[in-house]
């Protein structure tokens, strides 16, 4: 099973968490062109920070819904706008049982 991890920083959390926010961002570059357009995942795991292993608590797991590439203006990435992989996440989606990594 291939599963794609993103860690997160608290806000964002818990913002897919409560599903409010339903895409996480990627700046377009190499580094996530290889991971993202040339591998399909199974799962995303968005992870609060870096978790152990089995602490369930600060991991949220989803099915592959796949990405879009949208262009952005967010504080994260600076002033000006950028081009990112919108990654689609949401609580709905949540899979029951966290995959082990």
């Amino acid at each position: 099973m291939r599963i794609l991890t993103l860690p997160v920083k608290a806000i964002y959390f818990e913002q897919i968490k409560a599903g409010t926010k339903t895409e996480e961002y990627r700046r377009v570059c190499p580094h996530w062109s290889k991971r993202l357009e040339f591998v399909t995942p199974d799962q995303v795991v968005i992870t609060k920070g870096y978790p152990k292993r089995d602490d369930t608590e600060r991991r949220l797991v989803f099915p592959w819904r796949g990405f879009t590439v949208k262009t952005i203006t967010h504080e994260f990435f600076g002033p000006e706008p950028v081009e990112v992989y919108a990654i689609q996440v949401g609580a709905r989606d949540a899979l029951s049982h966290p995959t082990k990594e």
